[in-house]
């Protein structure tokens, strides 16, 4: 695997960026989604590595954002996270001195990396929704739920899992996300008025 020479800068900046996040989710999240892109591709050179370590690096910059969010899946919103992130990374290589097509690139893929587009940006996608699997899922459950209701975190993570193109990436992914179905059905149960018993006539 190569990694470069502007792989070690960016997760520095990455990791600077997200410095306030006391848990480290984002990061870990970040360079998870790094991991799984190697694995299922162990030849992504050096843009596609970036563009995974910085993918979701709007969510440490959030000035600019829409006004009103239409919940986890709003197209409006997803559309500023990829497009904001894509300038966000590839504004820091230009500022170090890395290629104009080397920051593009990375731009370009980080720009798409929710809904996919190339193949370069499927395998993105593909490795983001691998590492939210394995990472994200129980945030989502122990603190979203309560706050934006079950409905939309079972959309959330049935929209992360159904996105996903590859097969391997779907094998890999499959498990966590069964995992993380079994609680969020107990926790709709519980918060459902007509799983109440009937009383007693």
């Amino acid at each position: 695997m190569s990694t470069g020479r502007w792989l070690e800068p960016v997760d520095r900046f990455v990791a600077a960026s997200f410095a306030g996040d006391a848990g480290g989710l984002n990061l870990r999240h970040l360079r998870r989604t790094l991991h799984w892109l190697l694995e299922l591709d162990p030849g992504a050179d050096e843009a596609l590595q970036i563009a995974a370590l910085a993918h979701d690096l709007q969510r440490a910059f959030r000035d600019g954002e829409p006004a009103v969010r239409d919940g986890f899946l709003d197209p409006v919103f997803l559309r500023h996270h990829q497009e904001r992130g894509g300038e966000l990374v590839a504004g820091f290589l230009l500022r170090e001195g890395a290629d104009a097509p080397l920051a593009e690139r990375v731009r370009t893929l980080v720009s798409r990396h929710e809904e996919g587009g190339s193949a370069e940006q499927d395998l993105l996608r593909d490795a983001d929704s691998v590492s939210f699997f394995e990472n994200n899922c129980d945030y989502f459950l122990r603190v979203l739920v309560p706050r934006e209701g079950a409905a939309a975190v079972r959309a959330k993570f049935a929209w992360m899992y159904a996105r996903i193109g590859s097969d391997r990436a779907r094998q890999i992914a499959r498990p966590w996300y069964g995992t993380a179905l079994a609680p969020l059905s107990a926790l709709e149960t519980e918060r459902c008025p007509c799983a109440s018993p009937p009383p007693h006539s």
